[in-house]
């Protein structure tokens, strides 16, 4: 299945599986795709799956007392994508997973990721991979934010998400970076005339 390629290539890129291996793996999941604006996993329930992106692009967004939405990681094409703490305690998620455009998805049920840690010959590196990449995304996101400027910040987002600026909302990117979004038309203003 075409939609399923994506994903046996970025598996094949970290783990060596046989064919057959991932045929089992993927049996497991489907391929959906999610209108822009739509929740793929809502805040106060426990996650029950992971996905992998395909084509599009998530936000993880927390809502604070106030009622304030905050952005805190964005995922895009090629990418696995899931509220992993909520999912490996099994406990519900403080996160919502929300579409920002239409995005077409791999959903990898608990039971696919259950069978990958039994089955598969390097199942155990895979998650290792997938938990070390996130591990290290998040320290370096809260080290950044505390030893970095918002220039800085503003700098490097498009090393971490190609072409960001012209697929997100101007606000949601300020969010990520922890400033306002008057703050972030000044970066981008000042940015413009250094070209």
């Amino acid at each position: 299945m075409a939609d399923m390629e994506p994903i046996r290539r970025v598996i094949g890129q970290m783990i060596s599986a046989t064919e057959a291996e991932l045929d089992e793996l993927l049996g497991f999941c489907a391929v959906k795709t999610f209108k822009k604006h739509e929740l793929l996993s809502k805040p106060f329930s426990t996650p029950q799956e992971i996905f992998f992106i395909n084509r599009g692009i998530i936000r993880v967004l927390i809502v604070d007392q106030s009622g304030t939405e905050h952005t805190i990681h964005f995922g895009m094409e090629n990418q696995f994508i899931a509220d992993y703490s909520s999912f490996i305690l099994q406990t519900p998620s403080y996160y919502a997973l929300e579409a920002l455009e239409e995005t077409q998805a791999v959903v990898m049920p608990r039971a696919a990721i259950a069978w990958g840690y039994e089955h598969l010959q390097q199942g155990d590196r895979l998650g290792r991979l997938v938990a070390e990449y996130y591990f290290v995304y998040h320290d370096s996101r809260i080290k950044n934010s505390y030893i970095r400027s918002p220039k800085e910040r503003y700098d490097s987002i498009a090393d971490l998400f190609p072409n960001i600026h012209n697929r997100v909302p101007q606000h949601m990117i300020a969010s990520y970076l922890g400033i306002t979004p008057v703050h972030l038309s000044r970066l981008k203003k000042a940015a413009r005339k250094k070209v």
